[in-house]
């Protein structure tokens, strides 16, 4: 059976609350207002916040996974040291992660 890490499993819910915390304060506040300015105003905002998690998320994401490669890769690197191109590779592929969060970002922003 896989024991989980209690730490981890409180880290991820307690930022899943807030996430969701901020959105539905942040949605109630959107629609209290009354004229046009103020809602384009709150939608150019909704963009920032977006990009802003778009891009915070992929590069916590990437940073964890990048840990775990990172450790594994080494340990193998130490057995084998004929296996150095092919962590590499596997190091490239969790830091692309990164690298969508960005586009992403800036997909959201050029809109």
């Amino acid at each position: 059976m896989m024991s989980v890490n209690r730490e981890k499993v409180g880290v991820t819910l307690l930022t899943i609350a807030i996430t969701s915390s901020i959105l539905i304060f942040y949605n109630n506040w959107v629609y209290a207002q009354a004229n046009q300015t103020a809602t384009s105003v709150a939608a150019s905002s909704s963009k920032f916040i977006g990009a802003g998690m778009a891009f915070g998320l992929a590069a916590a994401g990437s940073g964890i996974g990048l840990g775990f490669v990172g450790a594994a890769g080494l340990a193998a690197i130490s057995d084998n040291p004929k296996m150095q191109s092919r962590v590499f590779i596997f190091v490239g592929m969790v830091e692309s992660i990164a690298i969508y969060g960005i586009v992403m970002m800036f997909i959201i922003l050029g809109q």
